[in-house]
């Protein structure tokens, strides 16, 4: 007797079997039948109750067809032991055990009846078994073996090594070779290199985590099956004679290995993010990449690939731009490569507005779709307000102002100079166009008077290599008065302007009267530039002295301005004889 969890054995005749009826085990009891030792040739027929134990020790079946067990649905129990089986089994074929929970299984107890036809079988496989050993000397009776799986089993690197007699050749005419899911840890070529028909391995489910950098393989190998098996790069071991390449479900963030045969390749669920190089995949045709960290990719990149024709690329990470989701939408449609995969699985990632939706859904708009003709714009139109801003401010001389503000408010932090021990008379302010008047007829008039009167001229008393404005304010603060020689040449002039401006803070800030205006020629007022809209203020709201075009009226001009400017001698304010004038 032998334990088992489900059992589906099969072999395979080649010749045509007779059909007999099936016989009946008679000696059944409620859930067990013992038919050993009555010479069955077939399987026998399952009794109407439910049978767990079954026992065909010590008969000679003829044949075991595919169905024979079907009704043994809740078989757990068999005993083939001593099974013995006709002469003309050595045309059997194929033996595939499933499920199977035999105890030392490596000794082979519970097959002896399989030992005579080892060197016949075509395919075996042992699939879920519990099998963690196949001697060497039992591997050897396989001559005629194609096709070998034992898959989900407990075979480690050295019990593997041991099965394929430390590749010193067994398994001659094998094919293909399945051992996937089982307990090994290292990618040992040598134990394949001497089977000279190998054209398929299958190692996935394993946990290698890395390859070699070198291997040795049979040259007729052509798939390779390493998918889950925990890698994180792949080196030169990878075989060039690949046709198929599995590496789908590892940690792979790069692919570029040289594989010129290669025409098959599947890498999903890695972390690549591009495309493998073309050039080193000349005759792919069939490419599955789904699920990796792929962004995008465009008609061109596949045209690169000369004869790619099936592509597999699902992933949720894709960054919908414009041009990828006219891809995704139009464009692939009428591309020779045919995507295998449904076109609602490429999801976007970016940009937000279409996260979590497919590439065939994406609705963009213009400006995520001219981004770079976007930010262009955008850019001139920040130029732009730049530069108007910049020309607003030098228009209306925003930075003089911010600076002479600055000025007025440290200089307003000053200790204010006593009347007493004020430098100048007056500070004079006139445009560089009426410094001959100035200095022929002011200067001369008010110095040479007896009393005297001391004059600050920008031209002769500021301080050379001082900041322009920290001399105007210094001769402002130092004067008793300020003189203004207003003429059309005054009103352009921007420095008279800033003059101008600080004074009239100050007349504001200290209500004093300190600015006595001189008219040297009529000014209309049409031509006052709007910049200069203190001076109208300053001129409407104050008397002016306007110098005469008679001759006569010239003393009582000097005398009035002199009158204007004398520091007075007490602190009554003295009243400037001038005319009225309404501007």
């Amino acid at each position: 007797m032998r334990i088992l969890t489900f059992l589906t054995f099969v072999l395979l005749l080649t010749h045509q079997s007779v059909s007999l009826s099936r016989p009946q085990c008679h000696s059944c009891e409620q859930t067990s039948c013992d038919c050993s030792r009555q010479d069955l040739t077939t399987v026998p027929a399952a009794p109407s109750q439910l049978i767990t134990e079954l026992d065909l020790s010590f008969n000679r079946l003829q044949s075991i067809q595919k169905n024979d067990f079907v009704a043994f649905a809740s078989l757990n129990l068999l005993g083939i032991f001593t099974l013995s089986l006709p002469p003309h089994m050595d045309r059997l074929e194929a033996a595939v055990f499933k499920n199977v929970n035999f105890p030392q299984f490596y000794n082979f107890p519970a097959l002896f009846f399989l030992q005579p036809i080892l060197s016949v079988l075509r395919r075996v496989s042992v699939l879920n078994c519990k099998m963690f050993l196949i001697p060497c000397e039992s591997s050897a009776e396989y001559l005629k073996l194609e096709y070998l799986d034992i898959s989900d089993n407990l075979l480690s690197d050295q019990l593997l090594s041991e099965m394929m007699c430390d590749g010193k050749g067994v398994f001659w005419s094998l094919q293909t070779i399945n051992v996937s899911r089982n307990h090994l840890h290292f990618i040992n070529s040598q134990l394949f290199t001497k089977l000279p028909k190998l054209k398929n391995i299958d190692l996935s489910g394993n946990a290698f985590r890395s390859m070699p950098e070198t291997c040795s393989w049979p040259p007729s190998l052509q798939f390779l099956n390493l998918s889950s098996t925990h890698l994180t790069e792949v080196t030169t071991c990878l075989p060039v004679s690949l046709h198929i390449l599995d590496l789908s479900g590892n940690s792979l963030t790069v692919f570029n290995i040289e594989l010129p045969f290669l025409t098959d390749l599947y890498i999903s669920g890695n972390k690549i993010g591009s495309l493998p190089d073309s050039r080193l995949y000349p005759r792919l045709t069939f490419l599955s990449i789904q699920n990796n960290d792929i962004q995008a990719f465009s008609g061109n990149n596949l045209n690169d690939y000369n004869n790619l024709k099936s592509l597999e690329a699902a992933a949720d990470k894709y960054d919908c731009s414009c041009d990828f989701v006219a891809f995704m939408t139009s464009d692939r449609m009428n591309h020779r490569v045919t995507f295998r995969d449904e076109f609602k699985s490429y999801v976007c990632d970016s940009p937000d507005t279409v996260r979590g939706k497919s590439a065939a859904d994406a609705r963009l708009s213009v400006f995520e779709c001219h981004t770079a003709l976007a930010l262009s714009l955008l850019c001139l139109g920040i130029l732009a307000v730049f530069l108007l801003v910049v020309g607003l401010c030098h228009k209306f001389s925003v930075v003089w102002y911010m600076k002479m503000t600055w000025a007025w408010l440290k200089a307003k932090r000053k200790p204010k100079l006593k009347k007493g021990k004020l430098e100048y008379d007056a500070f004079v302010s006139y445009s560089e166009m009426d410094s001959g008047w100035v200095e022929a007829h002011l200067v001369a008039e008010l110095e040479q008077a007896e009393p005297p009167l001391r004059l600050c001229l920008h031209k002769r008393d500021f301080v050379p290599g001082g900041w322009i404005l920290d001399n105007i304010m210094d001769a402002i603060e130092k004067s008793h008065r300020t003189l203004f020689v207003l003429s059309q040449h005054f009103v352009s002039s921007e420095w008279c302007k800033y003059e101008l401006d600080y004074t009239h803070f100050r007349l504001f800030d200290q209500n004093d009267d300190t600015v006595v205006l001189i008219l040297l020629e009529p000014i209309d007022k049409k031509t006052i530039p709007k910049k200069f809209c203190k001076l109208r203020r300053v001129m409407n709201s104050r008397t002016y002295l306007e110098w005469p075009d008679d001759d006569d009226q010239i003393p009582g001009f000097w005398q009035s301005l002199r009158t204007a400017i004398k520091r007075p001698e007490t602190d009554n304010r003295n009243t400037l004889q001038a005319f009225d004038m309404d501007f």
